[in-house]
């Protein structure tokens, strides 16, 4: 039996809301066995998962998780859980990051929105022009389009 064959039975194991987080995090498949071991284990396709797990969560300012959650608290939270510590606010972790291209942008890298040299937002990549973050007050958690062009990527170390 082929990786293929083997997961349509696997996503009838794993559930609906399994398949839900699958797609929400943008159609990649990581089911051990499958994936390869090195891509199920990437902390940053962990962060990924446990930001979109968080879908609908209310935005509040400072808020660091595990139900509520500014910006950089989504962020923080999600590799933290993932097994990667970074540090408080967006303009922070954009200096932990390794800096990248948006051609070598990949899924679980951080996305930085940018003002001049001023860092005021930040989600994680979720791919096809995509994130997953925690926006404003009244606003919660979800998966929005990249809306500016006025952003920097980074990859956590």
């Amino acid at each position: 039996m082929t990786a293929l064959n083997r997961v349509p039975s696997l996503m009838v194991r794993a559930g609906t809301a399994s398949a839900l987080t699958i797609a929400a995090v943008g159609g990649s498949i990581v089911v051990p066995g499958v994936a390869s071991e090195a891509a199920a284990a990437a902390p940053a396709t962990k962060a990924l998962q446990i930001a979109a797990s968080k879908k609908g969560a209310p935005y509040k300012y400072g808020a660091t998780g595990p139900y509520r959650f500014d910006c950089s608290g989504l962020t923080q939270y999600s590799f933290k859980k993932a097994g990667k510590k970074l540090p408080r606010t967006a303009a922070q972790q954009y200096n932990k990051t390794r800096h990248i291209s948006a051609k070598n942008r990949r899924a679980g890298d951080l996305v930085f929105f940018h003002s001049g040299r001023n860092v005021y937002h930040v989600g994680i990549y979720a791919g096809k022009g995509r994130i997953w973050h925690a926006p404003k007050t009244g606003d919660v958690v979800r998966l929005q389009k990249i809306w500016s062009k006025s952003v920097w990527y980074g990859r956590v170390k």
